[in-house]
């Protein structure tokens, strides 16, 4: 059984569709499970629950932890840490390995270009604060031999399929689509690494059927020479058949419109990754398997072809 700790989200999604490769026995989890694949063993239950999470994790030889909690940073420094005690305990319980899908939000804002597996850990805001955190525990429990675990890391993502959980699609494509300027956060002038949700998915389906992949921590694969702003917005813009506009939100813009506005409120501690390069480097994962990143401009056309039509996102 290999099963999917958080399997409503997009990256929940393209892991379930990847792991037929590997089984046909897959338990999706969360509060309101929906089948990926026919023979999806459904499974409802809080994770925050400590034995909810045991009763999901029983069974599993291959736990897969891709939750996405709110993006508020009060929401989680208060459940992110218990969240992932209560895996590590089932994990160790029942002999689980653990697969954890994460971020780079504890790397170092001086060592955005590139970032490599080895990039040093100094998180500049609190949400990088409780995501080094969790990924510490994580390697604690790995390196103790506790639990057999890896860490898959990508940078921000972009794919088809994805709601209210992709800043390119929110503030690129959609306002695009819809005849408006593209936003822009940062600076537009620099390039900036998506990691594209299949591959991430693939990927990590892939880390996790590999045995010696545990213990390790691996970036999922992502297009090299990433684009700068204004060439994303261009990119995107000509898929679409769109104008190219867009408007630049520096980083005193957004903290003012923080004052008012709870998302870009949360966006401000994390304006450093845009503005300036951020460049993640996949090239371990790349030298250890066959698999390679989609291009981005093979990304751009899958999302309008499945996300857009006439110039308007679908619902």
């Amino acid at each position: 059984m290999q099963t999917i700790l958080g399997a409503g989200g997009i990256i929940g999604q393209e892991i379930a569709r990847a792991l037929p490769a590997y089984t046909q026995s897959i338990r999706l989890v969360n509060r309101n499970p929906k089948a990926v694949n026919a023979s999806d063993q459904l499974f409802p239950a809080d994770l925050l629950q400590s034995r909810e999470v045991f009763r999901a994790v029983e069974g599993s030889e291959t736990v897969y932890l891709a939750v996405g909690l709110p993006y508020d940073r009060k929401t989680w420094q208060a459940q992110w840490p218990p969240l992932m005690r209560h895996v590590l305990a089932a994990c160790e319980e029942f002999g689980a390995r653990l697969v954890f899908f994460d971020n780079i939000y504890m790397y170092d804002p001086g060592h955005l270009a590139p970032m490599t597996e080895d990039a040093p850990w100094n998180p500049s805001s609190q949400k990088g604060q409780v995501r080094a955190e969790v990924a510490r525990m994580v390697l604690d429990a790995a390196s103790s031999g506790r639990v057999k675990a890896l860490i898959a890391r990508a940078a921000d993502f972009y794919g088809p399929g994805i709601k209210d959980r992709s800043v390119l699609t929110e503030t690129v494509f959609k306002p695009l689509s819809q005849g408006k300027k593209a936003q822009w956060l940062g600076s537009a002038r620099v390039p900036h690494s998506f990691t594209y949700t299949p591959d991430a998915g693939k990927a990590t389906a892939l880390l996790g059927n590999t045995p010696d992949a545990y213990g390790q921590t691996w970036h999922l694969p992502t297009a090299a020479n990433p684009m700068t702003g204004q060439e994303w917005v261009a990119a995107i813009a000509q898929a679409l058949g769109a104008k190219p506009g867009v408007q630049v939100a520096p980083a005193w813009l957004v903290r003012v419109l923080g004052l008012f506005n709870p998302v870009m409120r949360e966006l401000v501690e994390m304006i450093y990754q845009y503005d300036r390069p951020y460049l993640f480097d996949s090239t371990k994962f790349e030298k250890r398997f066959p698999m390679r990143a989609t291009s981005y401009q093979e990304g751009i056309a899958a999302i309008v072809a499945r996300d857009f039509s006439g110039g308007t996102a679908k619902s």
